[in-house]
């Protein structure tokens, strides 16, 4: 991998682990006293969508593709579309 590739990932990467960061901060400020329940679950499947989404789209609907993109079964990127109303 090229040094400008890596420092791309690397950016990236970084970018969206501040947003998720923010975006929990917001949420248990949101919360306020009230005690949070299920936080790894609804993280998860709340940016597992979009992931899929995107993935999906640049591989141009090869679910193949998309699933080696993501680095997972072909059958649990089928899950998952499923589980997201995707398919």
């Amino acid at each position: 991998m090229s040094r400008r590739a890596f420092l791309y990932q690397t950016m990236s990467k970084d970018n969206i682990q501040d947003v998720v960061k923010k975006s929990l901060e917001k949420y248990f400020k949101d919360l306020g006293e009230l005690q949070p329940t299920n936080v790894y679950d609804m993280v998860v499947f709340t940016v597992e969508r979009p992931i899929l989404e995107v993935v999906m789209a640049r591989a141009e609907g090869n679910q193949s593709l998309a699933a080696e993109m993501l680095g997972i079964n072909r059958n649990t990127l089928r899950k998952k579309l499923q589980q997201h109303g995707l398919l």
